[in-house]
């Protein structure tokens, strides 16, 4: 697992041990980060199930301001501590250590960019698109990127948020969903 692009490019993240974390691949990185180049520099970034923090760190590479990184387990938080160190970002990384959905109902921070990447079948990506849109996390304009199994399928998300494109390679897909603003539904 490396960092594809920017100023860590070609740098090897440490990895959890072990089935509980499943590291997005390389193939399907580079491909999130092609369909949202323009909406990462200059913008903060929530990366909710961090896990090794690859994302939010792919995007702290590619000129992110600023990146979140949420994880409930003890050990993954304490990796991707790690990760930001080894990538040199740990001015501009905050790394949580707590459940992802209560994080979420007591943030008080809006993103630009959010990564939702948790365990598959838990029902925790639905509960985390519907929290983020009923505490209104993601910035006018903004973008959730949301990835799961290829065939699952994804709940809409109310006014102002819009679901994009699915993209998909081999058994994941990532969907995009953006926070139109008010403006576009008035």
């Amino acid at each position: 697992m490396r960092v594809i692009s920017g100023s860590a490019k070609g740098l090897h993240l440490k990895e959890l041990k072990g089935m509980e974390t499943r590291p997005t691949t390389d193939r399907v990185k580079e491909g999130m980060f092609n369909a949202i180049q323009f909406e990462v520099p200059g913008r903060e970034v929530l990366d909710l199930f961090g896990g090794t923090g690859q994302l939010g760190i792919e995007a702290l590479s590619r000129g992110a301001s600023q990146a979140t990184f949420v994880d409930a387990r003890k050990e993954a938080a304490n990796l991707i501590r790690e990760n930001v160190k080894l990538a040199k970002m740990q001015d501009r990384a905050r790394v949580v250590q707590g459940d992802s959905i209560s994080f979420l109902i007591s943030c008080k921070t809006k993103f630009d960019v959010i990564f939702l990447d948790p365990p598959y079948q838990t029902g925790l990506l639905e509960k985390a698109m519907e929290t983020i849109a009923a505490f209104d996390i993601l910035r006018e304009h903004g973008i959730m990127v949301c990835e799961s199994p290829v065939g699952q399928e994804l709940s809409t998300v109310d006014v102002p948020y819009e679901k994009g494109k699915d993209y998909r390679y081999g058994a994941i897909q990532f969907t995009l969903y953006r926070n139109v603003g008010s403006d576009n539904h008035q």
